[in-house]
């Protein structure tokens, strides 16, 4: 379901701008400070924040807060895309001595592009390359791995006969 929804993004709400607020929370004023990977935008939510608190004016610009929203959602879909990069070359190194060897795993997703499957034990995904007929999201199949490439990240997988 969270892949479904997709990633956030950073916007500039203004006063009595009409916005569609967090689609996931079904909120239209939110904010939040948890995560490593978000203290840039913490530091300009807090900055915002004291000022309105104190009664100064926004220590940004309009134009400077829509350039910082942007430039904090690409620095953010950036380090997803490394994060996903590390996660399959170690999940291809971790089977790279496991070819032949078969699995229980469930169908994450079918697109034109291709068939992946979840594998449990170890934890890890892949493609499906050969027996891709008939699968759909969510079914449940035995795949046997066939290949791996830790450079680019690959995992590859058969559908398991019998």
């Amino acid at each position: 379901m969270v892949k479904l929804l997709g990633s956030g993004e950073y916007v500039v709400e203004l006063p009595r701008q009409a916005v569609e607020g967090h689609f996931g929370l079904a909120v239209r004023d939110y904010t939040h400070s948890t995560a490593p990977n978000r203290r840039f935008p913490d530091l300009v939510t807090q900055r915002l924040l004291k000022a309105a608190i104190a009664g100064r004016p926004a220590p940004y610009t309009v134009e400077e807060l829509n350039g910082l929203a942007r430039h904090c959602t690409e620095q953010e879909d950036n380090a997803a895309k490394v994060e996903r990069q590390v996660r399959k070359s170690a999940a291809a190194l971790l089977l790279g001595s496991r070819i032949g060897q078969r699995f229980d795993a469930i169908v994450t997703g079918a697109s034109e592009k291709g068939t992946w499957v979840r594998i449990l034990q170890p934890a890890a995904e892949g493609r499906i390359v050969l027996g891709v007929q008939g699968l759909d999201v969510g079914d449940r199949v035995r795949v046997e791995l066939v290949h791996t490439d830790v450079e680019r990240g690959f995992v590859d997988f058969a559908r398991a006969s019998g």
